[in-house]
């Protein structure tokens, strides 16, 4: 019989990044399993926390002094099998983070504990306790005032109150009313004759409860109130005749629900290069080989019946399928696309849900009732069983890189379970991130290339607009007479256009044109961006906001301009320039609310719109038959940036919006407008030459000595304190530097591009390499060493997507 327990305790350093043993109380010894919620006492006093079970032993600890017991278990079986709780413990060494981090990261947030302080009275009443705790014997620690909490401390040391820590399950299973019959048909008409002629309720419910006596099932009282008059009133009669019991009946909440009902799609057929394609990934399937496939398609190449049609072959074989995207935005489609094929037996995750829909849809998949998967980076932690495919659509795209603890990459995650399951893996794009076509080169990825669309029409005609020369001839700088030429051609004929701009907001910033001031977030090195929408200037960093100044903070003059672009601002241009045009727009302001992404896709796809207007987030996804121009407004966005993959993110995103265009019948039409037309990145995109692209920044950045050809480690060092920031860095440098080979590369210590993030200044090195055996080490050991210490918060991020 086991009695000790390994916990791995809700307490966030890596001074408790380790298991700590527990008595098993003998009530739950037989039950408790490794992958178990449970409630322990922590630390000194009476400090509760969550924490995992990460190991269960019947012989005893080597441990002289006396062990904690477990106060309470929250689950009735594991929330992480196996194979979760060593990719935990995978994670949290490859990230340089916590296990708990780890641990919580792969659950509901609604799993997560919350916590609660109260002050409980212990000893007899008294006037004074009286005057703080009137008739109640406990108060909430967090609504108190300093003076009562002095006073109540005072209290607990002559033992007259004692402070409790209360650990909360905030994971809510939906239920529904249900009735449960009680008695036989016969009875039923039995007391159908007891019972008064006019009571016709009665005679209705008994009549209703004899025709369902047979069904073992409790009957949903939706059910029953949509098939006959019946209401709660008879219902609680009944209950109270013994007829019948009210149940409460568990449900899932279903985000798609409106899905359930859409016809279900047969698989296409297929070109020779998509057969192929298939083939290859369905062999190493039934081999059951991790091996990983990438597929380089040209926008409109058929990846996504590719997808399909090996997620149906892994399904056939008895095994699951996990598809991610790494847009939310792109959700909705894709999730029709998917439930199209495979119907309720898919689940989706993304933080678009309400947290009790990701509750539900993770029960769902734990169950084993969700045979398919897809959703967005977290997805990947997905506790599917038997898995047998994993497919990384868009992998190029930087948001399956998460920035927080644990900095995981969800392409290094689905790697690792793809070993653990022996299945391939799928990476699809139209232009992959150089990392994986680099391995694709050496052979460690396997190459599968679609050079045709699947209609086999023409890739989209780019035409490059010179913005320098334009302004020559107009004064409106946001359209060149072209693009406005186009776009009232489609109005006309009735076809749909989609612009993109990579900027939300109404304008860049705001400055006085007397001064030169232009107004600045206090928390941030960065300018406050106009949004017209909410009148009021926003920090797109930390979130702080304020109102829109009608005179100079620094001068007083009343000479205010806005400079820069915006979605809004192009949005309101448009309306006055096209008054005739329908208009959509959509950025992280137009999406902010539950479902906004499909909300805004349906209507632009039912022609409820002309245009769409939109961020990045419109660039990749989206297959409208009906669009027929695609306009970047500004290409040069991010060239500017001080990144070394500036170049990369623009020639990826310029071919992504390229690729809306013409996907059906029409022929297709793209117009980019910049201010660089012969830069590589814009006169490749052009040209959809990925191939061309690929060998041109290879080269650049084997001569800079960047990823591919190095692999990068990110340290940082933040405080409030500009000072101990730039200290800390230079000291962690020292401590590095020993351990690093003359093969290595150390770039800094330099303070971060924008130095201070909502009031605290960051300082980083790049540590760039290709075999170094202490580093490890040596960063494991400063973690430990400077976890949150004095105010300094260091992190360090393995093969970051930015340096900014």
């Amino acid at each position: 019989m086991v009695q000790f327990a390994q916990v791995i305790v809700d307490v966030p350093s890596l001074q408790t990044n380790r298991p700590y043993d527990y008595v098993i109380p003998a009530v739950w010894q037989a039950q408790l399993q490794p992958g178990m919620r449970v409630v322990v006492p922590f630390g000194k006093g009476q400090r509760q926390v969550q924490g995992f079970v990460v190991g269960t032993t019947a012989a005893p600890p080597d441990y002289n002094g006396e062990l904690k017991t477990i106060a309470a278990v929250l689950d009735l079986q594991p929330v992480l099998n196996p194979e979760l709780l060593a990719l935990a413990k995978w994670l949290a060494q490859w990230t340089f983070a916590f296990q708990i981090s780890c641990m919580q990261t792969m659950l509901p947030s609604v799993m997560k504990a919350s916590y609660s302080k109260k002050v409980r009275l212990t000893g007899a009443a008294t006037v004074a306790t009286t005057a703080i705790f009137h008739d109640q014997t406990e108060l909430d620690f967090a609504d108190l005032a300093p003076e009562v909490i002095k006073q109540l401390l005072k209290w607990q040391q002559q033992h007259l109150v004692e402070v409790v820590y209360e650990v909360h399950d905030r994971a809510k299973v939906k239920t529904l009313k249900a009735v449960q019959p009680l008695l036989t048909a016969a009875d039923y008409t039995a007391a159908a004759a007891k019972v008064p002629a006019n009571a016709k309720r009665q005679h209705e419910l008994l009549a209703f409860l004899a025709a369902h006596a047979a069904a073992k099932a409790p009957i949903p009282m939706h059910e029953i109130t949509a098939t006959t008059e019946l209401t709660l009133a008879p219902v609680h009669a009944g209950v109270a005749k013994g007829w019948l019991r009210l149940v409460d009946l568990e449900t899932y909440r279903d985000p798609y629900a409106e899905l359930a009902s859409a016809p279900r799609t047969q698989p296409l057929t297929l070109t020779a290069e998509q057969a192929t394609a298939v083939q290859q990934i369905t062999a190493a399937g039934e081999q059951k080989r991790d091996q990983v496939f990438l597929v380089e398609g040209v926008t409109g190449s058929g990846k996504t019946e590719i997808y399909l049609q090996a997620i149906q072959a892994a399904i056939t074989a008895g095994r699951t399928a996990l598809m991610l995207v790494p847009e939310i935005g792109l959700t909705p489609q894709m999730v029709a696309r998917v439930r199209g094929r495979f119907g309720e037996h898919v689940a989706v995750l993304h933080s678009g849900l309400s947290t009790g829909e990701r509750y539900d849809e993770w029960r769902r998949i734990e169950r084993g009732e969700a045979q398919v998967v897809v959703g967005a980076r977290s997805a990947i932690f997905a506790p599917l069983q038997h898995i047998g495919l994993i497919i990384m659509d868009e992998e190029h795209e930087s948001s399956y890189k998460q920035d927080e603890m644990p900095r995981y990459h969800a392409r290094d995650v689905a790697l690792w379970r793809a070993k653990y399951h022996h299945c391939p893996v799928v990476l699809g794009s139209a232009t992959p991130s150089l990392e994986s076509r680099a391995r694709a080169q050496k052979g460690v990825y396997q190459l599968i290339r679609l050079k045709e669309r699947a209609n086999h029409q023409p890739l989209p005609e780019v035409t490059v607009v010179d913005m320098k020369n334009e302004l020559k001839k107009t004064k409106e700088d946001n359209f060149s007479s072209l693009l406005l030429q186009e776009l009232r051609k489609r109005v006309l004929h009735q076809e749909q256009s989609v612009l993109m701009l990579n900027r939300r907001g109404f304008s860049s910033f705001v400055m006085c044109r007397d001064c030169g001031f232009v107004l600045q977030c206090p928390n941030c090195d960065i300018s406050l961006t106009l949004h017209m929408d909410t009148h009021s200037m926003k920090c797109h960093y930390c979130g702080h906001e304020e109102a829109i100044p009608q005179v100079c903070p620094n001068c007083q003059s009343r000479k205010i301009r806005y400079y820069g672009t915006g979605t809004q601002k192009v949005e309101t241009e448009l309306h006055t320039l096209l008054p005739e045009a329908r208009i959509l727009r959509m950025d992280v302001d137009t999406t902010r609310r539950k479902g906004a992404h499909g909300k805004l896709l349906r209507q632009f796809g039912n022609h409820e719109a002309d245009i769409l207007l939109g961020t990045q987030m419109i660039a990749k996804g989206l297959d409208f038959p009906d669009v027929t121009l695609v306009g970047v407004l500004n290409a040069d966005t991010a060239l500017g940036l001080p990144d070394f993959r500036a170049s990369e993110r623009t020639f990826q995103l310029l071919t992504q919006v390229s690729g809306r265009a013409g996907r059906a019948e029409k022929k297709g039409e793209v117009i980019v407008q910049t201010y660089n037309p012969e830069h590589y990145a814009i006169r490749l995109a052009r040209h959809h030459d990925y191939e061309g692209f690929y060998k041109r920044e290879m080269t650049l950045r084997h001569q800079t000595g960047y990823p591919p050809y190095y692999y990068t480690i990110l340290v940082t060092a933040s405080h409030e304190e500009e000072n101990e920031a730039a200290k800390k860095i230079f000291q962690l440098m020292t401590q590095i530097k020993p351990a690093l080979s003359k093969q290595a590369i150390l770039l800094g210590p330099t303070p971060r591009a924008i130095a201070r993030v909502n009031k605290r200044y960051y300082y980083q090195m790049v540590i760039k390499y290709k075999r170094e055996p202490h580093l490890q080490q040596v960063l494991t050991q400063i973690m430990q060493e400077n976890q949150a210490r004095h105010g300094i918060q260091i992190s360090i991020d393995r093969e970051p997507l930015s340096f900014i």
